[in-house]
């Protein structure tokens, strides 16, 4: 059995399994997209989703990752 059945024309998410939504940002951290985004991909027609794989790239360099945990959130407090 192989997976070209399953094989269809259209853009294939950008997901890669990480799924995390940062707290500031609300976008996941995996695949950078929004939780609304990633709700309706599977409605969305390829030119809506050409679109948000373009500004994947602009918002990875934009997020900041989290470091320190629940310790360096309570410092800044």
């Amino acid at each position: 059995m192989t997976d070209d059945v399953w094989k269809r024309d259209e853009i294939q998410s950008p997901c890669i399994k990480i799924c995390v939504v940062h707290p500031e940002a609300r976008i996941c951290t995996g695949c950078y997209r929004s939780i609304d985004e990633i709700r309706d991909w599977s409605k969305m027609s390829n030119e809506e989703r050409a679109g948000i794989m373009n500004d994947l790239p602009a918002r990875a360099s934009k997020l900041v990752k989290r470091r320190g945990g629940r310790s360096a959130r309570l410092k800044r407090s």
